[in-house]
């Protein structure tokens, strides 16, 4: 009788992560079919990188300086 209990308890365990495991890959599946339809509807618009290069390069010099400043006023300090 209690070897009856244990294989049932073992059907059951079974069965609770079969299904558990097939949400997660259902879960996964539908997750990523959002992710394709929602990338060919909106997808990312394209940036010039020519004047976004010359921003960085412009805001690299502030920085550069800026830190510069800060550690000559760190060591006088």
């Amino acid at each position: 009788m209690d070897t009856n209990l244990v294989i049932e308890g073992a059907k059951f365990m079974l069965l609770g992560m079969g299904t558990v495991f097939l949400f997660l890959i259902l879960l996964i599946v539908l997750m990523n079919a959002m992710s394709v339809i929602i990338h060919k509807f909106f997808p990312e618009p394209q940036t010039d990188l020519s004047a976004s290069t010359v921003n960085s390069q412009k805001n690299h010099k502030t920085i550069v300086a800026a830190i510069t400043a800060a550690i000559t006023h760190h060591r006088q300090a």
